[in-house]
């Protein structure tokens, strides 16, 4: 079964490059990446995944590319949260090395939405018991972790994936950039299936209102989230939707989200919104 097709803009954020000057150790998250790639049953549910939310209920796309921009972007915020000299507790809290921060990140974003196979509605609580079970089959095989540390990546990932849903607060800075980066996934191109089908409904026309999404280094804060909007319908998709994610996020003085209505106009109503 092959994923829907969504556009997809060109944002160099959607492929993470191993090879980039990072302020993280890597080796073992280009490991994890590797085998993530080539694993068929993460890959599959990464396509099964798309059936409730997109064909069943007309809601924006939650596959592959979802996934990988997710993932992406939730790697970028690490990064440059890390070059700002932001501590991340996740990890270090279970004992776990610096290197697994970002395999958790990693993991938590690629299969925090597998619980859609079960369910759109309270699909988070769903992943929990599915992702458990991967984790389990999937952890022991590097050879990096034993039993100890299996079970206390296993814990952090799952905490993760659990907050990407607003009604849980993140405990550690893992959890707090997965449940931003999924929300920073709002480009047009997510919506383009329900919207060629018809869908109007408010996540549809907003998704299609952004243009563009970008992560660099802030001037007063680690990260800048610049936004370009086609209209003021995007503002839905920040003022409601990633404003609510970054809310309780624990990353709230840590990330600056400056959205810019790029198309000139008499009538444009909103021209700018920062958060």
């Amino acid at each position: 079964m092959s994923e829907p097709e969504t556009e997809q803009a060109d944002d160099e954020s959607r492929t993470y490059d191993p090879d980039a000057d990072h302020a993280f150790p890597d080796e073992r998250l280009n490991e994890v990446l590797e085998f993530v790639h080539d694993d068929p049953e993460i890959q599959a549910y990464l396509d099964a995944q798309n059936v409730n939310p997109v064909v069943r209920k007309g809601y924006n796309d939650h596959g592959r590319k979802h996934i990988s921009i997710v993932r992406n972007r939730a790697l970028g915020l690490y990064d440059l949260l890390k070059k700002g000299g932001i501590e991340f507790n996740g990890a270090s809290e279970q004992g776990l090395d610096e290197a697994d921060e970002s395999v958790i990140v990693a993991l938590a974003a690629t299969i925090h939405d597998i619980g859609h196979v079960v369910h759109r509605d309270e699909h988070a609580y769903w992943s929990i018991p599915l992702a458990a079970d991967l984790l389990d089959r999937i952890l022991p095989q590097f050879d990096f972790y034993d039993t100890e540390e299996v079970v206390r990546v296993k814990g952090e990932v799952l905490h993760a994936i659990l907050c990407h849903h607003t009604e849980e607060d993140p405990l550690t800075t893992e959890a707090g950039v997965v449940r931003v980066a999924d929300a920073l996934d709002m480009e047009k191109g997510r919506s383009r299936m329900p919207y060629e089908k018809g869908g109007r409904g408010i996540d549809t026309v907003s998704s299609q209102a952004i243009q563009r999404v970008s992560l660099r280094q802030g001037d007063t804060v680690p990260v800048l989230v610049e936004i370009e909007m086609l209209n003021a319908a995007g503002v839905y998709q920040i003022d409601n939707l990633l404003k609510a994610k970054l809310r309780d996020s624990g990353l709230e003085d840590d990330i600056r989200i400056v959205a810019v209505n790029i198309r000139d106009g008499e009538n444009n109503l909103v021209e700018r919104v920062e958060l």
